[in-house]
């Protein structure tokens, strides 16, 4: 029942999304190695934040769509995905957390643990490194876009902050 949940409507349309997003913000990076965007996904489409220009913009969506659809699976994991920093969070908060277990009254019991919050912490965050892109792999993103299809860009701009809507449908 978990894995039918992802499999279905708005949550599929969002994974679709969300990998083509992906696939397109590294074929951006790839020609411009240097420009900072970001990208957030929906049922609807994805948001690009950044300065591009909506032409180079809708050739790189037409080329991560072909190379998704040629079986680039990969590109559908980005390095630097929110799913990565919150799995990493998730592990280190937790680790730390254990780590100060027990350590109820003065401030120098909870400083003595400080060190082995902080090593618990460390080593979360080294053994959450590929638990990030696994789970975009297998949750957060569908490689196989079905019969997405990219609608409309528009690119929107407010004082020093471009933003671009890309809508899909199907899929």
């Amino acid at each position: 029942m978990f894995s039918a949940i992802f499999q279905r409507g708005a949550v599929l349309r969002t994974r679709r999304n969300h990998a083509l997003e992906h696939a397109t913000l590294q074929i951006l990076a790839r020609r411009n190695p240097h420009r900072s965007l970001a990208g957030y996904s929906d049922p609807g489409g994805f948001w690009v934040v950044g300065n591009t220009d909506p032409i180079e913009l809708g050739e790189a969506i037409e080329e991560a769509l072909k190379r998704l659809r040629g079986g680039e699976r990969a590109l559908a994991v980005h390095p630097h995905c929110g799913t990565n920093f919150a799995v990493s969070g998730l592990a280190a908060g937790a680790a730390a957390w254990l780590a100060m277990l027990g350590a109820d009254g003065s401030f120098r019991r909870k400083l003595d643990r400080l060190p082995t919050a902080v090593t618990l912490a460390t080593l979360a965050l080294i053994a959450a490194q590929p638990l990030g892109p696994a789970l975009q792999a297998r949750v957060t993103t569908e490689a196989d876009l079905g019969g997405l299809q990219v609608t409309e860009i528009n690119q929107y701009v407010r004082g020093q902050v471009v933003t671009h809507r890309v809508k899909t449908r199907g899929g």
